[in-house]
């Protein structure tokens, strides 16, 4: 009888190992390392093949700093202002009962279904100087399409349905009596509003929020098509990393596009730890 040497037994024991995981878990995290780990780690290493000082004058050249301003600020505004909106739109579509309801309810999840290109060409033929509302807007001096107003408007058509659909649910499962007993009380519709709904509300509207915000962040194809993409006026940073690829500027690509990971990645580590606040204001 011979004796197992130590790094043939420690082998056997990574196999166990190895076989004892569920392969639930081996196909989620095998898919996961494909589609989202790899890919992701990919653009920092190779970001991280530029000198520091290199990396950091492409990541801190004025239009850099310009694109990542005009996106992240109109991405974030957008976001709140669909967060208001989209609130109005789930409250009317769960509350009231009108015709074509079911029709408007669909139509919520059209920009989910609806190519981004196809999109910013609408915008930008309703928006022009010559468009449906851009024409009546023009003699007043306002100019949504090419110019960063436009930028907003893409991103509030792709952002709405993330508010609408995640605030929907909860407000259909909310009981009506309980508002109706808090009128009762002598609570005005406001403070009903305030001290009643918005609570168990408030995370699906954070979430709605977040989801927006991060989708508005990485649009493309509307923006293009309804901005004029000028530096320091309305360019958007993933506009700004196409235009250095058409440039064949890879490094300035990629560098772009790993400060625009880095800050999302932050960003939303900030509306995580906003959405677990939200949570505990529900209990």
């Amino acid at each position: 009888m011979t004796a197992t040497s130590p790094p043939l037994a420690s082998s056997r024991h990574s196999q166990k190992l190895i076989t004892r995981i569920p392969w639930l878990w081996v196909i989620t995290i095998g898919y996961l390392s494909i589609m989202l780990f790899l890919p992701t780690s990919a653009l920092l290493i190779k970001a991280m093949t530029e000198s520091p000082g290199n990396f950091w004058k492409i990541a801190t050249s004025p239009i850099a700093l310009s694109a990542y301003e005009v996106t992240f600020v109109t991405a974030l505004i957008t976001a709140l202002i669909n967060g208001l909106f989209g609130t109005l739109v789930a409250w009317v579509l769960v509350r009231y009962t009108f015709p074509f309801k079911r029709l408007i309810d669909a139509a919520v999840d059209l920009p989910f279904a609806l190519p981004t290109s196809v999109a910013g060409l609408t915008l930008a033929t309703v928006y022009s100087d010559k468009g449906w509302l851009g024409s009546l807007l023009a003699p007043f001096g306002i100019k949504i399409a090419f110019t960063r107003l436009g930028v907003g408007v893409a991103m509030l058509l792709i952002s709405l349905p993330f508010v609408v659909r995640t605030v929907q649910p909860v407000l259909s499962e909310m009981e009506k009596e309980v508002e109706e007993a808090a009128w009762s009380l002598g609570a005005s519709r406001v403070q009903t509003f305030w001290r009643v709904i918005l609570p168990p509300l408030m995370p699906a509207l954070l979430t709605g929020v977040a989801l927006g915000f991060s989708r508005a962040v990485g649009e493309y194809g509307s923006v293009v098509i309804v901005a004029s993409n000028t530096p320091f006026k309305d360019l958007i940073a993933p506009v700004l990393v196409f235009q250095r690829l058409e440039q064949y500027d890879y490094a300035g690509a990629t560098v772009i596009g790993a400060v625009l990971l880095a800050i999302s990645l932050l960003l939303l580590f900030l509306i995580n730890l906003l959405q677990a606040w939200g949570r505990r204001y529900d209990r």
